[in-house]
């Protein structure tokens, strides 16, 4: 496997090691040794599987400490633009966002720690989203972030127009205004 680090510090793309021939590929999507060998020591509890249809757009979602939670975010079937907004105060990236393009072609994962707001766009028709979480779901310290709030400016690559988000999510405070508890 390869890791590639971002701009923003902590948050990696994993390209996993993939074996292919006439019937098809294989690869690994986590082994908690390989992942320790390059410095991810996560635990992993709980995995999470999201279907979405084109122009959906999820997020953005964290929770509160001590219920934040680290994701390891990969592609079953499709195309997603996956983001990853910090949220740590003291951050030098604070408020800054990454994006990545996440699809069942590149096979591409997505390493986001505990201290960032997550969300994704569907490109293609449909997605299989996968991801691993470091602690169980908190409804009490969920919270989240406008996905067009206007500080953050981030280019999710549907037309506003075209964009379907829950009536949850449209609810979502301004990043200015969003409770967080991250410190860098």
């Amino acid at each position: 496997m390869k890791i590639k680090t971002t701009e923003i510090p902590d948050l990696l793309i994993i390209e996993p090691q993939l074996f292919g021939d006439n019937r098809g590929c294989f690869f690994e999507s986590y082994n908690e040794k390989r992942f320790k060998e390059h410095g991810i020591t996560t635990n992993f509890v709980q995995d999470n599987v999201s279907h979405s249809i084109k122009n959906t757009i999820r997020g953005l979602h964290y929770q509160l400490a001590p219920h934040s939670q680290a994701k390891l975010i990969q592609i079953l079937k499709g195309k997603v633009l996956d983001i990853a907004v910090d949220i740590r105060e003291n951050s030098p990236t604070y408020g800054k966002y990454f994006a990545v393009e996440l699809s069942d072609k590149n096979n591409l994962q997505f390493y986001i720690p505990e201290g960032f707001a997550h969300g994704f766009s569907v490109l293609s028709d449909q997605a299989i989203f996968l991801y691993k979480c470091s602690k169980f779901y908190n409804r009490e310290s969920e919270r989240g972030i406008i996905f067009n709030d206007f500080d953050l400016n981030i280019d999710w690559q549907i037309s506003p127009q075209k964009a379907i988000i829950s009536d949850k999510d449209a609810q979502l405070p301004p990043f200015k205004e969003a409770e967080h508890n991250f410190y860098f």
